[in-house]
């Protein structure tokens, strides 16, 4: 946490415990009665009425209580990034129960560590676990089946960015990607732009105009090939995807494909070598690879 935030957390709290406070002996130094009395407040309801008497000593000393433990509770907890008497924070917490977990599970994931990402599409057991954690680290992008969604590719085709080999899948997950299409509307222009749209669309066969796509070739042999190729298929090194086939990842309408072409895209997939463990991102692999390979 950077020190704005800490400091903001803090006032925050440090604001709520004073004014609680401040509200609470107000409050009791309000009351015109400080002893049980026979007044009323003036107003009946069904023939009930309230008398006008101070705040229970018991109710007010619990209530003094309240703010007793909270200062006692930051002395001795701590709160953001100041640790308390203790030394406790909830980052020491999460990092000794992941320890933990660690070594607990520790035997169950060398049992696959000596198998490839191909053995273990014979391991069941091993592709459950899988499972399991690709739930819990990919799911939130590619969709809890792995079929992705718009701007998250599809992890049960054939069709891949970087290759689908499991060495290549490993590596994904283990060391991330970064996408990077650039924006090619200010050297292309609006027309350009519908013209090389137009071209694309006619790699795979899709409906276009004949005269644009005509326009638009020369102006993607021009600017494209690098990355895409001559004939737009695609380089897998360089994670630029095959124009030629119905597969797309941002969508394949003429108003999708114009807007990638005109403001470029920007993909990140983070690296979890950090996250995980080798005996783990192997199986995550594992799964991801049995997903495409029935």
């Amino acid at each position: 946490m950077s020190p704005f935030w800490n400091a903001w957390v803090w006032t925050i709290t440090l604001v709520v415990i004073l004014g609680c406070t401040l509200l609470l002996l107000a409050t009791r130094r309000s009351e015109p009665h400080k002893e049980a009395t026979e007044e009323t407040l003036g107003h009946t309801f069904d023939g009930i009425e309230e008398y006008d008497n101070p705040l229970p000593s018991w109710w007010f000393q619990m209530f003094v209580g309240t703010v007793i433990f909270a200062v006692a509770y930051l002395g001795l907890y701590g709160l953001a990034n100041v640790k308390g008497f203790y030394g406790w924070s909830s980052v020491g917490q999460y990092e000794e129960e992941m320890a933990h977990a660690e070594e607990v599970y520790k035997p169950v994931f060398a049992k696959y560590a000596s198998l490839s990402i191909e053995d273990l599409q014979g391991k069941p057991d091993g592709l459950k676990i899988g499972q399991r954690m690709f739930a819990n680290n990919c799911a939130v992008c590619h969709g809890g089946t792995g079929a992705g969604a718009h701007g998250f590719p599809n992890l049960t085709d054939n069709d891949w960015l970087y290759g689908g080999a499991p060495a290549t899948i490993q590596q994904t997950i283990t060391e991330g990607r970064q996408g990077a299409m650039p924006a090619w509307g200010p050297v292309l222009g609006e027309e350009g732009v519908r013209d090389v749209t137009s071209y694309i669309l006619s790699l795979s066969g899709a409906e276009h105009d004949a005269d644009m796509a005509a326009r638009g070739q020369q102006q993607f042999q021009a600017l494209c090939t690098a990355c895409h190729g001559a004939d737009g298929k695609g380089t897998q090194a360089l994670g630029a995807p095959n124009l030629t086939d119905n597969t797309w990842l941002y969508g394949g309408s003429f108003e999708q494909i114009s807007h990638t072409i005109r403001t470029g895209r920007n993909g990140v997939m983070p690296a979890h070598k950090a996250l995980l463990s080798d005996d783990k991102i192997k199986l995550i692999a594992a799964y991801v690879y049995s997903l495409s390979n029935k």
